[in-house]
């Protein structure tokens, strides 16, 4: 389980080196709501792609390993002409997770994703969301983002949950 103290704390070190991400999953719809609904086993985010090698670097030194490679991951060559996943999942010796997808931003500022065929696109305006974990303020996916991320799949129960909560706040629009 990644506690609220542990994502707060894990947002804060990658942000301030210099690492842009957004949080999206259970913790991404609690920070938009402000309180935490329930225990969250990960820690979700999307990030930019150049940013992954030196994220890894880093937390790797916290221990943080590789366990898991999403089946839609699709390897690419950041800026620095290095080759990254896009679509993984790192624990610690705890067994603290994060799963991570990375994209590349457009002329825009629009997020495509840079992991096999997921269809979205992260619109500038779904990447402004706002919210707080711990009293830390975070960067996440907004309301709408959110919803277009939960859909096309089967919800597990606590995922459902989530959204009921985020819709209670917001509203159900997309």
């Amino acid at each position: 389980m990644v506690s609220a103290e542990e994502a707060a704390a894990l947002y804060r070190r990658l942000d301030q080196n210099g690492i842009r991400l957004w949080l999206t999953g259970g913790w991404g719809i609690d920070a938009l709501r402000g309180e935490q609904s329930r225990p969250h086993k990960d820690l979700d985010l999307i990030m930019l792609v150049d940013d992954v090698v030196r994220m890894r670097e880093l937390l790797g030194r916290d221990g943080y390993g590789l366990i898991w490679l999403w089946e839609e991951n699709r390897p690419t060559v950041d800026a620095r002409g290095i080759e990254t996943a896009t679509a993984f999942i790192l624990q610690d010796a705890q067994g603290r997770e994060i799963d991570v997808h990375a994209m590349r931003l457009d002329a825009c500022d629009n997020g495509i994703p840079a992991w096999e065929g997921e269809g979205i696109t992260f619109s500038r305006s779904g990447l402004a969301g706002e919210g707080v974990i711990a009293g830390t303020a975070v960067r996440c996916l907004d309301h709408g983002m959110q919803l277009v991320c939960h859909s096309g799949y089967e919800l597990p129960e606590a995922q459902v949950q989530d959204l009921e909560l985020l819709r209670r706040r917001f509203g159900d629009v997309q």
